[in-house]
């Protein structure tokens, strides 16, 4: 039977093969139809910015912009709009028509650059151009680790361009790299060689990111966040966007609306510009996928800022507000003006008619240990090391999700040894942030930096570590990588990693479905990658206890 759909990016991707009638996520083919398209067109494009660069033309920081944009809409959980990804297609067609225009010499452009269907065609169209089209199976493993790795570089990317942080080296890679995924001479070490750069420039990213991040709102500090509710009506902002959030902040200012952070938003509590506002409640919920109850239960507006959004409930739905990159078909949008800014007026008001959110749990989370605040606690762990308080780091960084396969990551958390600090950025953290894992001589066991993109911290700490012990490389600290995974800014943390050197990385709770048997082999043969297997073989793998 003709598969409906093919799509494999994610972690969650059915029976760990591929997505054929529906996605996992609940995307539609009609709507994964128009994905495979917008990414055709955008790589079709990017040959030819890649092309006037090439011939020593600039290329408009707009259209730098357009492309991550359309990246980011691809990113699982993202975009489940079809009209608002056509969209996005028309006008990725008419930008590459402006600058084919430019370009003028066309003759070794591939056939993405030099397509322009009109809408009745998009549909046959994207039948011919989807992940199945490159028919060599360690091409095409290849070919899509870098465009998920470009993907999640590009949210990255985009939340740096918000705060007025551009990298044109970081997009003229991101356009270089997508244009060479359409080259039929590139051989298999060709592509291996792009994946590693893919990393390079992912760290450059998340550096990018860092200093948007740092320069707009401060270094994060110790911070301990309420994780209970208050009395007045809420607003629930999810995601990663910072910048949505201060407009929503100021915007809400002395309207008796409290606003609180959900999943990915939490480290937003971290920054010192933040806590001026007297109405940041606190965080609400845990991580993404358990927002059918969670968004319920809030009772007021939800501003989703990126992915992930899982598919609403109609008691909701009305609810449920996007931005940026983010859509869902029926739910309200907010765009931006063009300033860059965002009328939130409307949530706000939607907000004073709705009851106070319901509390699901008290208490507290303690977090806000990026980079700079580690350092300043540099004496202190290096001591706990050297008194072996502290016997070792294990980076537990990345997804969540919602198999059942993924309390492995508590279980895990439960098991380690008292003498070992856990580090972790991104929404993975809801496996064990709430457990009471104590402290060592003051310093907590779970030491969080922040979101996803904060993996850059991490990579930074680890670095530190190995020129404060001064060893000669990062492989020789006590430090063990557990990571799970999800969807496309957990792969390109995975390929920064590998590029900083670091190796004997364990992945789970699958490996991706993308990696051939062949590429998957390479990956282990280099880097030491591995999957996980039961807390209790990991243990004794680890710890040989």
């Amino acid at each position: 039977m003709e598969n409906k759909m093919f799509c494999y990016q994610c972690q969650e991707t059915a029976g760990c093969k591929g997505c054929t009638i529906v996605g996992v996520c609940g995307k539609k083919p009609e709507v994964a139809a128009m994905q495979d398209l917008l990414i055709y067109v955008t790589k079709g494009l990017s040959a030819v910015t890649t092309a006037l660069r090439a011939a020593g033309k600039n290329v408009d920081r707009n259209v730098n912009h357009l492309v991550t944009v359309n990246l980011f809409t691809t990113i699982t959980n993202a975009n489940f709009d079809r009209e608002a990804i056509i969209d996005r297609i028309k006008d990725t067609l008419k930008v590459k028509a402006d600058l084919l225009a430019q370009l003028g010499d066309t003759a070794d452009l591939p056939e993405a650059a030099l397509w322009n269907g009109a809408e009745a065609e998009f549909d046959a169209k994207a039948k011919t151009v989807g992940v199945l089209a490159t028919e060599n199976e360690d091409v095409r493993s290849l070919r899509e680790l870098i465009t998920y790795g470009l993907k999640g570089l590009s949210a990255y990317s985009k939340h740096a361009n918000v705060l007025a942080q551009d990298d044109e080296e970081v997009d003229a890679f991101i356009q270089r790299a997508l244009a060479a995924t359409l080259d039929d001479t590139k051989s298999v070490d060709d592509l291996v060689a792009l994946t590693l750069e893919t990393g390079k420039y992912g760290v450059q990213g998340m550096a990018l990111l860092d200093k948007a991040n740092t320069t707009a709102y401060g270094n994060p500090e110790i911070t301990t966040v309420d994780i209970g509710v208050r009395k007045n009506p809420g607003i629930l902002i999810s995601g990663h966007d910072l910048k949505d959030l201060e407009m929503l902040l100021d915007q809400t200012q002395g309207t008796g609306v409290d606003v609180y952070t959900h999943s990915e938003m939490l480290p937003a509590h971290y920054y010192p510009f933040f806590k001026k506002y007297k109405n940041f409640a606190g965080n609400y919920g845990n991580a993404w996928w358990k927002q059918k109850e969670e968004f319920e239960s809030f009772n007021g507006p939800i501003l989703m800022t990126t992915n992930c959004i899982v598919p609403p409930k109609d008691s909701y739905k009305n609810r449920l507000w996007t931005t940026g990159a983010a859509g869902y078909p029926g739910c309200n949008h907010v765009a931006a003006d063009e300033n860059g800014h965002k009328d939130f007026s409307a949530l706000i008001e939607q907000a004073k008619t709705c009851p106070a959110p319901t509390e699901i749990e008290t208490g507290s989370i303690v977090g806000g240990f990026a980079h700079e605040q580690v350092f300043a606690l540099a004496d202190k762990v290096v001591d706990a090391v050297k008194s072996g308080a502290i016997k070792k780091f294990v980076v537990m960084a990345g997804c969540d999700g919602r198999m059942k396969s993924r309390e492995y990551y508590t279980e895990f958390a439960k098991a380690l040894p008292k003498d070992t600090v856990i580090l972790t950025a991104g929404c993975a953290k809801y496996k064990y942030n709430k457990l009471n894992l104590g402290d060592i001589g003051g310093i907590p066991r779970v030491l969080d930096a922040g979101q996803c993109n904060d993996s850059y911290s991490l990579a930074l700490i680890a670095l530190k570590l190995k020129e404060v012990f001064g060893l000669a490389d990062v492989n020789e600290l006590p430090l063990i990588f557990n990571i799970a995974w999800y969807e496309q800014k957990a792969v390109i943390v995975l390929l920064a990693l590998l590029y900083l050197g670091v190796k004997n990385i364990h992945l789970g709770p699958t490996l991706p479905a993308f990696l051939s048997p062949n590429v998957a082999s390479v990956l282990v043969k280099n880097f030491g990658i591995a999957g996980i297997t039961n807390v209790e073989d990991d243990m004794k793998l680890f710890f040989g206890a």
